[in-house]
């Protein structure tokens, strides 16, 4: 369990302190105080750049920019990651450092926040970053993998663009490129499997989502990426393999294409998901971040909501403007109000 958590210089919070328990937690207060950021902080306990996509120099808090800190006690570790002016990320983990995706076997932290509204109307990027969280959840190595492929591909991208023509730096280059998308596509098909496996069966008030993963590249990248070398050097970039790739969802009991789903229904579809990951990971330590959800849904949903965040094995900390939006979570959770004086937010047990 995360069971204690200190922001400090982080976005609007100067020091903020919270400990928590296997409750779920109800962050409320006006648009503006502070609320996502608490969320955001715990979102940085895991690789990557957090729930909003931000740079470590977005983090800092502008009124004294000295840089940012989040210290958490999280499954029996002390975990601290930070960052100076000007300087990437660092973590520690128990007074060592370590690099993020260790973060990864720690625990698994999922999230949904209003941006991803439009995940299944809009480009193919965020669908893959969706999926590719979710793979992560999984199979922690996922990251490096990723990590592995995108350097890898970078360094083939500079050649195509600068008109190299070094065989056996392409033919190496390619090489390490076909055996991470074979770990890549491995650990997308494991998650599609385990979600589904989560969904079927599963009482929920939510539609289940049937998935599919599109355009992954041949099953030889090497032998496809070497023959494709003129084609790829005209683009300027490598146009096959996982970066390519698409995810596919359907409402499952409609037979429906998300895209073509009613704005509730593709919302309603995001948070079955959300709550099938997490019941797929239920050996495992789990952070759900839920950010305005609650204002999106009606009161029957949203007490449908609420019934499954405190029966999942997972922590689940939730954003709202007001009080009222949780009143069916009732004693159930811990109530916390966020609030902003001068530039400064606090937080107060309600």
């Amino acid at each position: 369990m995360l069971t204690a958590l200190t922001l400090l210089q982080f976005r609007s919070h100067r020091r903020a302190e919270l400990s928590l328990d296997a409750r779920p937690v109800a962050l409320f207060g006006p648009n503006g105080a502070g609320k996502t950021s608490v969320i955001e902080a715990v979102s940085m306990l895991s690789p990557g750049r957090g729930l909003r996509r931000a740079t470590p120099e977005e983090l800092i808090r502008r009124q004294e920019a000295v840089g940012w800190k989040i210290r958490a006690t999280l499954s029996g570790h002390e975990v601290e990651t930070s960052a100076l002016p000007g300087q990437s990320r660092e973590v520690r983990i128990d007074d060592k450092a370590a690099p993020q995706v260790a973060l990864g076997r720690i625990a698994r932290v999922l999230w949904l926040v209003p941006a991803m509204d439009r995940l299944w109307i809009e480009g193919a990027e965020g669908r893959r970053r969706f999926l590719d969280r979710m793979a992560m959840s999984f199979v922690p190595a996922h990251a490096e993998a990723v990590l592995a492929y995108e350097k890898a591909m970078r360094e083939r991208n500079r050649l195509l663009r600068d008109g190299v023509a070094d065989r056996a730096w392409y033919g190496a280059l390619e090489t390490r490129m076909a055996d991470a998308a074979l770990q890549i596509r491995a650990a997308r098909a494991e998650a599609l499997s385990r979600l589904s496996a989560a969904q079927d069966g599963a009482e929920t008030a939510f539609p289940a989502a049937r998935l599919a993963v599109t355009d992954e590249g041949p099953d030889d990248l090497a032998a496809a990426l070497a023959e494709g070398r003129r084609r790829d050097m005209a683009a300027g970039r490598s146009l096959e393999g996982p970066h390519r790739a698409d995810l596919s969802a359907h409402y499952a009991a409609k037979d429906t294409p998300a895209a073509l789903c009613s704005t509730g229904e593709q919302k309603a579809l995001l948070i079955s998901l959300l709550l099938a990951n997490a019941r797929a990971l239920s050996a495992e330590t789990v952070l759900l971040l839920l950010d305005e959800v609650s204002a999106h849904l009606d009161s029957g949903r949203r007490a449908a909501l609420y019934d499954e965040v405190t029966a999942l094995p997972a922590q689940v900390l939730m954003t709202g403007t007001g009080a009222e939006l949780f009143d069916s979570l009732g004693p159930r959770g811990r109530m916390i109000e966020v609030t902003e004086t001068a530039g400064t937010s606090a937080l107060r047990e309600a």
